[in-house]
């Protein structure tokens, strides 16, 4: 059975050494790229049957390069190791030892069956063999096959390097291993794979086309950037602003050519797409005038085809409704998902959308439940069986997995739902992909609080309420570490009955370099489990010093350290069975604590950056009350309280202005 998080699979091969990409067009290229940023020891053939493209494709892998070490992201030697084995061809024999082969050419059925007919006289017979397109249905690209199971369709979102989306498609003819295989690849590279049924245009270009489309069709009753503006109130940018940039107009014209042959001339393409190359519309984030009217005209219709193609996704289970609601953020720029724009609207408002598409738009299908049945799924957790124990994967990729109330809430909610089950026997929380277990804390509700010490100490307990809730269970939680831990994220992993982590992953506590102190029990909790480490927590918590994984364990923090991901989530399950049925009464003791002495310090973080002397003084205070605190109840309201005190200093609110701007914090002028 598939894992709803990928890296929990125990994938049949290994990542990929050797690749040929055919298509050096546009997104051939970008895919390449991605592939090879993520595995710089990668051997990359770029595939076509023309020079010029192949070379404009080497000169862009150049660019790309050259803009990461501009932009800080790459160093000139990991652009180098990028640049390495890069190989641009006429011969397509490179294929006989890939271990996968992507066709990546023109949207053309006819096209791609020579391309694959050609691929599997060559391949080997492990390599895995998969299209890049947006609408064509695998079961029509790879009906020709003798051996379909080892192929499928992987949909990029442009640009490929930089998104990090992409859909994996399920259709009868692959192996089920495949697809896993495929996902736990994805995921490890740093994409965010989403499996959908093998419809035209699958899942996400169901949406983005008709929404397209549905614009066009408007066309007679607005101008291109009136449409636009009212659009952006919906999405980061406007249909007609992202037609133009991606010079999308053929694919609308070929997408819902497809879509209105396989269900119904409700999809045919606006008849203007095939007399218009360029829209005149507003750049991304301006607005025209609009009148009233028209506004809501065409807010009804956006909203109307939105919510018709969402319902028909989730109707006919062609995607899963949190995959749904993620792509549509991190692919498509919509700034919130589908089914949050609905629960936002209301019945009533729905309802009363569906009916006017009804009338306007007779033919497209209307949702077929009531708005609550399309609401019951988890947006920002993901939940597997390893045997007896629940694993809860906090998936909030954009943010690095990032705690906000939702996120928060919906732990919660599965913790609730099975602690009481006696076939569980017990927790182990892991974050999506290699990068991060959590990077901590949203700001959320925090800037509002500013300037208010007993609003905020308040803001401090409300966030606490998952760490609390594990105090007091019976069951054990493990946090699985499966890369950075920060802030409110590893104050959270400190809260667990156990630990685990991968040998690579780092702790932190970030909090001072944005004037704050770590608020749910950071200076409490830590000296209270391991007052062996309290010289290092001391460095942590006052300077934002990063402590290895490697580190925490020689120190006792963590339990068993993990070299991969299969070995992360079985080391974490064994130490779920190890604490079941013996977990002590009072895991943070009564009475004070003793701990190392705090030395004087400079207001200088570890990296060099200069932090408040007044918050690192707040910090002192908290760190040295809670210790002598004689009840951890009592500890954790020290915490909070400091927490307070520090919301109400200018560093605080130059630190928070700083984060929003994105700009260096200067602490010279707050003290």
């Amino acid at each position: 059975m598939s894992c709803a998080n990928p890296l929990l699979h125990k994938p049949s091969r290994r990542l990929p050494a050797r690749v040929v990409i055919i298509g050096a067009g546009t997104i051939g290229p970008d895919i390449g790229y991605y592939l090879k940023a993520a595995l710089p020891d990668l051997t990359l053939h770029l595939v076509d049957v023309a020079q010029a493209p192949l070379d404009r494709a080497v000169e862009r892998f150049n660019s790309y390069a050259q803009k990461g070490v501009e932009r800080g992201r790459l160093s000139t030697e990991q652009a180098q190791r990028v640049m390495q084995n890069v190989h641009a061809t006429l011969d397509y024999a490179v294929a006989g030892d890939a271990d996968w082969v992507i066709e990546a050419a023109t949207e053309a059925i006819a096209l791609k069956r020579r391309i694959f007919a050609r691929v599997e006289e060559i391949v080997s017979p492990q390599a895995m063999i998969t299209s890049n397109t947006s609408s064509l249905p695998a079961e029509r690209i790879f009906a020709d096959l003798r051996h379909k199971e080892r192929a499928t369709v992987t949909h990029f979102f442009a640009p490929a390097w930089r998104n990090p989306i992409v859909e994996v498609i399920r259709w009868p003819g692959a192996d089920a291993r495949l697809l896993d295989d495929l996902n736990w690849i994805f995921c490890m590279t740093g994409k965010v794979p989403l499996v959908t049924a093998d419809v035209p245009c699958f899942m996400l270009d169901r949406i983005f086309d008709n929404w397209c489309n549905e614009a066009a069709l408007l066309l007679d009753r607005a101008s291109a950037a009136e449409i636009d503006t009212v659009a952006m109130e919906l999405v980061h940018a406007g249909p007609f602003f992202v037609l133009n940039l991606a010079n999308g107009n053929p694919i609308i014209i070929e997408t819902n050519t497809l879509q209105a042959e396989a269900e119904g001339a409700h999809y045919r393409p606006a008849g203007i797409f095939h007399s218009v190359q360029t829209w005149r519309t507003v750049a991304a984030g301006r607005q025209v005038e609009v009148r009233p009217e028209i506004a809501s005209l065409v807010r009804d219709r956006m909203l109307g085809i939105l919510i018709s193609q969402t319902a028909d996704v989730l109707d006919r289970k062609i995607g899963d409704a949190a995959d749904l609601e993620l792509g549509c953020r991190l692919a498509l720029g919509f700034k919130r998902g589908p089914l949050e724009i609905m629960k936002g609207l209301g019945d009533v408002e729905v309802g009363r959308i569906v009916e006017r598409m009804r009338h306007e738009r007779p033919g497209l299908p209307p949702p077929r439940r009531g708005l609550g049945d399309y609401q019951n799924f988890f947006r920002y957790v993901q939940s597997d069986d390893v045997g007896d124990v629940k694993v809860i994967t906090l998936r909030r990729p954009e943010a690095l997995n990032a705690l906000s109330d939702e996120v928060t809430d919906e732990i919660l909610a599965l913790i609730r739902r099975w602690e009481g089950d006696d076939a569980v026997r017990g927790f182990v929380l892991t974050g999506y992909g290699p990068r991060a277990f959590c990077a901590g804390a949203d700001i959320g509700r925090f800037p509002a609080v500013l300037g208010n010490a007993c609003a905020a100490a308040q803001y401090a307990r409300d966030c606490a309420r998952l760490l609390v809730h594990i105090d007091a269970m019976r069951k054990p939680v493990v946090a699985a570490l499966n890369g950075m831990a920060l802030g409110g994220g590893l104050e959270l992993a400190l809260r667990c009955h156990g630990i685990v982590a991968l040998s690579g992953a780092v702790l932190q506590f970030p909090e001072i370099t944005l004037g704050i102190v770590p608020a749910l029990g950071g200076m409490v909790v830590p000296y209270r489990r391991w007052p062996q480490a309290a010289a290092e927590f001391h460095d942590m918590i006052r300077g934002a010093a990063r402590m290895p994984a490697k580190t925490a364990h020689a120190l006792g923090i963590i339990d068993a350290l993990a070299h991969d991901h299969a070995g992360l989530i079985d080391a974490a399950v064994a130490r779920v069975h190890a604490l079941s049925g013996s977990l002590p009464r009072q895991r943070f003791g009564e009475g004070g604590v003793g701990i190392a002495p705090l030395l004087p310090m400079e207001p200088i973080a570890a990296n060099g950056a200069r932090l408040s002397r007044e918050v690192i003084g707040i910090i002192e205070a908290a760190i040295t009350e809670a210790a002598a605190a004689t009840r951890f109840e009592a500890a954790l309201e020290v915490g909070y309280r400091a927490f307070g005190i520090s919301a109400c200093t200018a560093a605080a609110r130059e630190g928070v202005e700083a984060f929003q701007q994105r700009r260096t914090t200067d602490f010279a002028r707050t003290g």
